[in-house]
């Protein structure tokens, strides 16, 4: 960063300086003005008028006096959660789940949706329906809706194009700029991975750690990067495909091209084909879990081969990263009393003990949500970082 392009910009130092104010009022509220330049290192003056812009924004509200440490009793500042809401859609393979949450990421509303039909211009239909109900329960508000998120099973590159999906068959999709036309606010598209490891990190089990591997076990099996604090999406935005990592050398062939990827054995469809083969009937993730709680031991047996085969794609993970903490998330952390011994036999007998000391292996507290929460915080976040703010009525 060149500092004296910035020392020379009054206005890009005043947008840097009204942003530190509004996240920290965000994050550690109620707090005085003098709290904040205490905090901050700004002075007084200027605090008093960020906290005046941010006021007549309506981003930041006084809600009384504090205690006296001595002098006159300090007005409390908060954030301003119900100045706005976003959207979070996770698209799955075969469901939406869609979430309208206000500023500081609480739940409002929810909508959820299922497909069988999987050709992109069904879902896209689905996708848009599933955002009108939530806005026709938005509550009235100064910014209305401030954008969009939708968590994707594929790849997507910086730009926000989703390029490929293997499990929905789609490439070179619009999805941005079709959601964007229908809704006019802006939208953001990410792997869901990504935005359900963010989701655990900003509001869910990873809260108190910096290095994180979320798995998103579905229909397939994404990951996401927490590290050193950070999301990580490796050099193009492609990073967390370990779903399609080779754990079978002579294994099934995927969708994606490649034989004997991970998800192929570990995830919830290949949870259901097993169980396919072994009942001798078509069946669902709701059906085994509640057969599973009946002590069925075909049922048993089968989440313990599939608590197996994550055992051992985690463990190249934990030998590869070395990371604080392993959450386990999406459809399959249900089945977490069924999965997690065999989890761990896997992790006992095979990861580095090094490796293995320090990690901690634990389920979603956000269970199904991390990825539409994840993905409504991202939107939340590029309508904070503006600066500027534009009135939006819906």
């Amino acid at each position: 960063m060149n500092l004296t392009k910035i020392t020379g910009n009054p206005h890009l130092i005043k947008k840097i300086n009204k942003a530190l104010v509004l996240d920290m009022v965000k994050s550690q509220g109620p707090l005085s003005r003098a709290d904040v330049a205490q905090r901050s290192g700004l002075n007084k003056g200027t605090v008093s008028s960020l906290v005046k812009e941010l006021m007549d924004e309506e981003l930041v509200y006084e809600i009384g006096q504090g205690e006296s440490s001595g002098g006159r009793r300090p007005v409390l500042l908060l954030f301003n959660e119900k100045a706005g809401y976003a959207i979070g859609i996770d698209l799955g393979v075969h469901y939406i789940i869609g979430i309208l949450t206000d500023l500081q990421g609480n739940i409002i509303q929810e909508k959820k949706a299922t497909f069988h039909c999987k050709d992109y211009p069904t879902v896209l239909t689905l996708i848009k329906e599933t955002i009108t109900d939530l806005l026709e329960q938005m509550p009235r508000s100064r910014y209305g809706l401030i954008g969009i998120g939708i968590g994707v099973p594929g790849i997507v590159d910086k730009e926000g194009k989703l390029l490929f999906a293997p499990n929905l068959e789609w490439v070179n999709i619009p999805l941005k700029q079709d959601i964007e036309k229908a809704f006019h606010v802006p939208v953001i598209i990410d792997n869901e991975a990504n935005a359900g490891a963010y989701g655990e990190k900003r509001k869910g089990s990873g809260e108190n750690y910096n290095n994180v591997i979320y798995i998103s076990a579905g229909m397939g099996i994404g990951v996401g990067l927490i590290l050193n604090g950070e999301l990580y999406r490796g050099t193009n935005g492609f990073s967390g495909e370990s779903g399609h990592m080779t754990i079978e050398v002579n294994g099934l062939r995927c969708r994606c091209g490649n034989i004997g990827c991970w998800e192929l054995y570990a995830s919830e469809q290949a949870l259901l084909e097993k169980a396919r083969v072994t009942m001798n009937n078509e069946t669902s993730l709701e059906m085994l879990l509640q057969l599973a709680e009946g002590k069925n031991g075909d049922v048993l047996r089968l989440f313990e081969h599939i608590g197996h085969y994550l055992g051992i794609g985690i463990n190249n993970l934990i030998n590869t990263f070395n990371p604080e903490q392993v959450v386990i998330g999406n459809r399959l952390s249900m089945a977490k009393p069924w999965i997690k011994p065999s989890i761990k036999k896997i992790i006992n007998q095979r990861t580095l003990p090094y490796h293995r000391t320090h990690v901690v292996i634990e389920f979603s507290k956000l269970s199904i949500y991390s990825t539409a929460l994840g993905i409504s915080f991202f939107a939340i976040e590029e309508f904070l970082k503006k600066g500027e703010k534009v009135e939006v009525f819906l």
